[in-house]
């Protein structure tokens, strides 16, 4: 399987020594994608999901340009990027 590249933000990267921005996975959906991160980085999971489990309000996910939900299947070698939501007002 060609691993999915995904992309954190820098706010995310920052708070787990060690963590980088891009990493290549072998995972089939954003939720696995998520576990592996947590698997890594323990707590990584929590920051990115919420206890529902949801990706939290104050991220988004993109799955190849997309907008994406943990249900969203990931393709080898595609990308899967995350970003802290804008807002304001």
């Amino acid at each position: 399987m060609q691993p999915v590249q995904v992309l954190l933000p820098s706010a995310l990267v920052r708070l787990f020594p060690g963590a980088q921005r891009e990493v290549a996975l072998e995972v089939a959906s954003v939720a696995q994608a998520v576990l592996a991160l947590d698997q890594r980085w323990p707590g990584m999971g929590d920051r990115i999901c919420d206890s529902t489990p949801s990706i939290r309000r104050h991220l988004k996910v993109f799955v190849d340009g997309q907008p994406a939900t943990l249900a969203t299947p990931l393709r080898p070698g595609g990308e899967m990027l995350v970003m802290t939501a804008m807002s304001g007002g």
